[in-house]
């Protein structure tokens, strides 16, 4: 567990797949009639439960600094509560192979924005990685999710933010990342501050009557809480040792399991097309991963300044 840790494709890896099974989850829940509103408060509100219990068990106790606070609350909102009820909305109408898809544009949107914002660039390998990942995700789209089920312009619209949420939070997290608190405790925060936002939301849309389906689906509701915590804990390690670029790759691993996880298990087909539209993602991953580990290798090549 110790050399995990501090293995950025390890954590890439082990994120990533985690991440896949959310929008099977998802699906599964919107089948069973639960509001994408209250599907999302389960994540958040689990994850950020867990994660409490965690720093309790290690007696750790959180920073609750202004900063931390302005944190949890952008953070919470825009890389959680935000692009997870456009996740569940969808689902159920692009499927949920097709829906994971959607994380693969999230690394070529962090890039733009690490450029515009002047945070952690990748090398030309590293360039060169996502532009073929994105080629793989475009090849992907072009199909319009499930075979003989194309997608309506709307849904594939809303479906195309979520990887703009995701990658407006791999930067803020990056750029205002409190230097007084530790990941877990950022990752309980954030969520914490998702779950009373998406809690508000529900109460004034009066969905909060719809909760008492959450007894009818025990197994799952346990399910998402497990992946959904095991992976914001790996989540917000991996920011920290591999900058928010190398952690928007986790979007090609979700994309690969999301798939697999639909077919597999949900019964969707999908064309030749987009299996191969995988695998191009697949390459754009290694691309990415041996690029971060040269950079790594650099940088720890590099003298230190005089006078540090």
């Amino acid at each position: 567990m110790t050399r995990l840790w501090h293995s950025t494709f390890g954590l890439l890896l082990v994120t990533g797949i985690l991440l896949g099974a959310t929008p099977p989850f998802g699906k599964l829940a919107t089948a069973a009639g639960i509001p994408a509103l209250l599907w999302a408060l389960v994540i958040s509100g689990g994850v950020g439960g867990v994660l409490v219990l965690v720093l309790a068990v290690r007696k750790i106790r959180p920073a609750l600094t202004v900063r931390v606070v302005r944190y949890a609350l952008i953070a919470g909102a825009i890389s959680f509560a935000i692009p997870n009820v456009l996740m569940f909305a969808v689902v159920p109408h692009l499927g949920a192979g097709y829906t994971g898809i959607m994380f693969t544009l999230s690394p070529v949107i962090t890039l733009g924005l690490s450029i515009l914002f002047g945070v952690r660039r990748p090398n030309a390998l590293g360039i060169a990685g996502i532009a073929v990942g994105f080629a793989g995700a475009a090849t992907v789209a072009l199909t319009r999710g499930e075979a003989g089920q194309p997608a309506e312009a709307g849904w594939v619209l809303l479906g195309l933010l979520i990887p703009v949420f995701l990658a407006s939070g791999n930067i803020y997290r990056t750029v205002d990342w409190p230097t007084e608190a530790g990941s877990v405790e950022l990752a309980a925060g954030s969520h914490l501050a998702s779950a009373a936002l998406l809690l508000s939301a529900l109460i004034a849309t009066g969905d909060m009557e719809a909760a008492e389906l959450l007894a009818g689906s025990p197994l799952l509701v346990l399910g998402q809480v497990a992946t959904a915590s095991a992976m914001f804990a790996f989540f917000f390690r991996l920011q920290a040792v591999g900058g928010p670029v190398y952690l928007s790759q986790i979007g090609y691993v979700g994309a690969a399991v999301g798939l697999l996880i639909g077919v597999a298990v949900l019964g969707e087909r999908y064309a030749p097309l987009t299996w191969i539209g995988a695998a191009v993602i697949t390459v754009g991953v290694l691309m990415t991963t041996r690029a971060q580990g040269r950079a790594s290798t650099a940088a720890a090549g590099t003298p230190a300044p005089a006078g540090r």
